[in-house]
């Protein structure tokens, strides 16, 4: 038997089911899922130090588990001593049981680790179903090594799903435990 993550044996177990029950969907393909998780951390201070860029890209891919790429500027900009292809963040995206597992470990362990945690704002919904949100810190991933970290940088969590409207998104969400707090 092949191994299947957690959270994708339980979304087709509890989850699913019961969104589809919440909100009268007549076939299971209409149930809201996530397909894709977007991790992006922008890296202004990039431009005078390459090497910036090169720590973000081995502790994303550390945290992902998959390897993440830098980004490049798409013009110049002289106030900031920017050019054109310039690497100035990292990001990666990861879909099918990475994106399970990285889901899991975000919610069980890293949110909780974050300091002064109350749970994640919901304001981050974009009306079509994409929740983002920020965290302050890349060391609450258990797999970075605070001693070899030379920088403390924040990154962008997106959670890309086929819900048609925020609603489903966040019982989605909820659903597989994630920590929303009371306030918008």
């Amino acid at each position: 038997m092949s191994y299947v993550p957690r959270l994708r044996a339980k979304y087709k177990a509890e989850v699913a089911p019961a969104l589809q029950k919440e909100y009268g969907y007549t076939s299971p393909m209409q149930v809201p899922r996530i397909t894709k998780i977007s991790l992006n951390q922008g890296l202004g201070s990039a431009v005078g130090d390459k090497k910036v860029v090169e720590n973000a890209v081995t502790e994303m891919s550390t945290i992902a588990g998959q390897k993440a790429v830098a980004t490049v500027s798409r013009k110049d900009i002289s106030n900031f001593k920017l050019r054109k292809g310039m690497p100035i963040g990292a990001r990666v995206t990861l879909r099918g049981d990475r994106m399970y597992e990285f889901l899991d470990r975000l919610i069980s362990v890293s949110l909780p680790r974050t300091r002064d945690f109350r749970g994640v704002k919901a304001s981050g919904f974009d009306g079509n179903g994409n929740f983002t949100f920020g965290v302050k810190e890349q060391i609450i991933f258990p797999e970075i090594d605070i001693d070899k970290v030379t920088r403390i940088q924040g990154m962008d969590i997106t959670v890309v799903t086929t819900a048609n409207s925020d609603e489903e998104a966040k019982s989605l969400l909820t659903a597989f435990g994630f920590p929303f707090s009371d306030k918008k």
